[in-house]
């Protein structure tokens, strides 16, 4: 038997997005010695997207749990813990908070849900089935965190969640790999002259892409000085991408917005933006917009979830309200009309990630909730560095 304990890591769908960017990262940067790692998905995984696991001996398993209760998922859920024995379940987001029975009776130890944000259905947390779920559920976790302050206020005022369950897990980037553009670095993927406004995330209702090419639409109305010049980019897959795509050629715009879907070169594409976007209706603390602001991009936010938290209002970017395409094509402008501006706010956003956002911070935060509870239920102590260490 392995004595290193086992993390089975529980999510919807293990896809291209930002909270499963984040987990894959912490899984392939923790230390091998520590944890092992697996990864159950309740619906699907997108093969492209588990080849970024990189971290030797990560099993992926798929459920193919079917829409609606299928209350046969919790029986083979339970079938796959008893044959993996792992000393720790940690679930995401509410589409899997309801397994920690399952794993309760198949004898894993250690229960631990992160919330990271809302589903589109209940952007504000209103749904009473959902938070009574939610509170049926607490008995059965050791910890339930939130990557956002905001968030985990939510989870103590409205789920009553204690203070000994409670923590606050923020995310983290990768400043090397997320970058400003060298001064003689070539720009790809867009013309030299061109002013990009972009955005990375899933083509889904939560993220609200539709506002934001509203704004872009307006945008180009307002300054039409500058219309030839102007581009927008939404990068990601979902289900709402074809509709985008339908969205711009109606309005005959195609010409001016790229919509590439899912990339794996995303650090490459935000560092030819000039302008990054976030037009979401809910988030936790936005992976998307750190990435941004580490590569030297000014962010216009919604005033929504945690983004208010990441976002520093005239100072990093600027936060409008969400669903209103008028507010958000003003605080656009105010970055195109003055470039020199959105330098500024970049540099001083790429400083708030590398003072506030570190990726090795997240990845020692979560080891840390990971150690306490194994040492509290399983007596397993952490090692003691040694005085060479």
């Amino acid at each position: 038997m392995n004595d290193i304990p086992l993390i089975v890591h529980l999510t919807y769908a293990l896809d291209f997005g930002g909270m499963e960017n984040l987990m894959v990262e912490r899984i392939n940067r923790m230390p091998a010695e520590r944890y092992r790692h697996a990864v159950v998905c309740l619906t699907r995984a997108n093969p492209a997207f588990v080849k970024r696991i990189s971290k030797p001996g990560v099993s992926v398993h798929v459920l193919g749990k079917q829409p609606g209760l299928s209350l046969a998922t919790h029986g083979v859920l339970w079938r796959l813990l008893r044959a993996l024995q792992p000393a720790v379940l940690h679930s995401y987001n509410f589409s899997a908070i309801e397994y920690a029975p399952a794993a309760l009776l198949a004898g894993v130890p250690v229960r631990v849900n992160g919330a990271h944000g809302r589903d589109h259905t209940d952007p504000q947390g209103t749904n009473r089935k959902h938070n009574l779920l939610r509170r049926l559920m607490l008995p059965f976790y050791d910890v339930c965190y939130a990557n956002s302050a905001a968030m985990e206020e939510w989870n103590r005022a409205v789920i009553g969640v204690p203070a000994a369950k409670s923590r606050l897990l923020a995310n983290g980037i990768d400043a090397e790999r997320f970058r400003l553009r060298g001064a003689s670095e070539a720009r790809p993927f867009f013309n030299e002259g061109e002013i990009v406004i972009g955005t990375v995330g899933r083509a889904q209702d939560v993220k609200d892409h539709a506002t934001l090419v509203d704004a872009f639409l307006l945008l180009r109305e307002q300054l039409p000085q500058l219309r030839e010049r102007l581009r927008l980019a939404i990068v990601g897959d979902g289900p709402l991408l074809q509709s985008l795509r339908d969205k711009v050629a109606a309005a005959g715009a195609a010409a001016a917005v790229w919509l590439p879907g899912a990339r794996n070169d995303v650090p490459d594409i935000l560092r030819s933006f000039d302008v990054f976007a976030m037009s979401s209706i809910a988030e936790g603390t936005p992976g998307s917009a750190l990435e941004a602001m580490a590569s030297g991009l000014p962010v216009v936010g919604t005033r929504v979830g945690g983004i208010p938290e990441v976002i520093e209002n005239g100072v990093t970017g600027q936060l409008v309200p969400p669903s209103n395409a008028a507010a958000m094509a003003t605080a656009l402008r105010h970055y195109v009309e003055a470039p020199e501006l959105a330098r500024r706010h970049g540099r001083a956003g790429r400083e708030r990630v590398l003072r506030k956002y570190s990726m090795p911070a997240m990845v020692a935060a979560y080891q840390d909730m990971y150690d306490s509870l194994c040492e509290r239920k399983l007596k397993i102590r952490r090692p003691v560095p040694s005085c060479a260490e």
